[in-house]
């Protein structure tokens, strides 16, 4: 028995449940795996590749990390033929072809100056097919609908990189870029919040949404200070990174009355919370530990939470002072701040 049958063709299933959201993450990672083989996944290519479809446009990266870092515990414990079954068991019939893409995503090659798929590669685009019961027009469709998709996302990314600016939907701020192309830059935009990350363990981002009156009512009766400390700590945080990495704890927290008219400042630790990882001389990938700083405000009726991470590398091999790396992260975070203009809610 071939290597793709040992996993297409496998009886066994896994004794976790997923959801149709793990389901096609799942089948992304088997399919990677059975190209390059477990040990050698890249979790942060993965989450790049998967983070468009529309079914995760609600995931932070964070959030896909560790779905993806859970199916890979799966598969190590269990196998790839019993995370496969089990994804195959548990995805709706509406989104099969969209585990069908997700799995030919992961094998797409650019190097030779456009998207395709090798001819080697071909076999196991068939062997998933098959597997998936998806007919041949169908799948012929999906993958030209995969290569479209990379074609369109690499020439928003030129041309949002060239522009060296991003402007909000909602018209309410504009940024200058903070990452370059030429260190990975990855720009994520959805409703209500942009990311800018690349290979060196940058992480700025930006979460805003338009205050509703009651809120304003709330505010108006609570005070800003409260208001913004219960927002990150009892909603923000725990939500967006608690929820995500059990380990993460608040360090640090300050209401800054002279910033922003008024602002909260916390700084979160986070081990193994960093969006980098490095992957060990047994092939195991171990993502770094990290500090993120996040400070939270209100301006022209639009309410915001501004992030900057700090990742710690090993080869840094320096001892760490907290205070010396606080001030540090917050100088980092007032400057993003300041590159930020915001404008008058129309």
């Amino acid at each position: 028995m071939g290597k793709y049958e040992q996993i297409f063709q496998s009886d066994n299933l896994s004794t976790e449940k997923l959801s149709p959201e793990e389901s096609i993450a799942a089948i992304a990672i088997v399919t990677n795996a059975a190209d390059i083989s477990l040990s050698k996944l890249e979790l942060e290519f993965l989450v790049d590749t998967i983070w468009g479809f529309e079914i995760f446009e609600q995931y932070s990266d964070a959030s896909l990390l560790a779905m993806l870092e859970k199916l890979v515990m799966i598969a190590n414990a269990e196998g790839l033929g019993a995370l496969f079954n089990t994804a195959y068991e548990s995805i709706t019939e509406e989104l099969v072809l969209d585990g069908f893409a997700a799995g030919v995503s992961v094998i797409v090659d650019d190097s030779m100056g456009r998207f395709y798929i090798p001819k080697e590669k071909m076999p196991l685009v068939k062997k998933l097919q098959s597997a998936l019961e998806v007919e041949e027009d169908e799948a012929q469709g999906v993958i030209d609908d995969v290569i479209l998709a990379f074609e369109e996302a690499e020439d928003l990314d030129d041309e949002t990189l060239n522009v060296e600016v991003y402007e909000s939907p909602l018209k309410n701020f504009t940024v200058a870029i903070p990452v370059d192309i030429r260190d990975g830059a990855r720009i994520y935009s959805q409703d209500g919040s942009v990311s800018f990350s690349d290979d060196s363990g940058t992480l700025l981002r930006i979460d805003y949404y338009p205050l509703p009156s009651e809120q304003v009512i709330e505010i108006e009766a609570k005070g800003k200070e409260k208001y913004l400390r219960s927002i990150l700590l009892d909603k923000y945080v725990p939500q967006t990174i608690i929820a995500n990495l059990a380990a993460a704890k608040v360090n640090h927290k300050e209401y800054l009355a002279e910033v922003m008219e008024g602002a909260f400042f916390v700084i979160v630790d986070m081990p193994q919370g960093s969006t980098i990882s490095r992957t060990s001389n047994n092939g195991k990938s171990t993502r770094l530990d990290a500090y993120r700083g996040l400070i939270s405000f209100i301006n022209n009726h639009f309410f915001y939470v501004i992030t900057s991470q700090h990742t710690f590398f090993p080869e840094d091999n320096i001892p760490r002072n907290l205070a010396e790396e606080f001030k540090e992260i917050k100088e980092d975070i007032f400057d993003f701040l300041d590159s930020i203009e915001f404008y008058s809610k129309l």
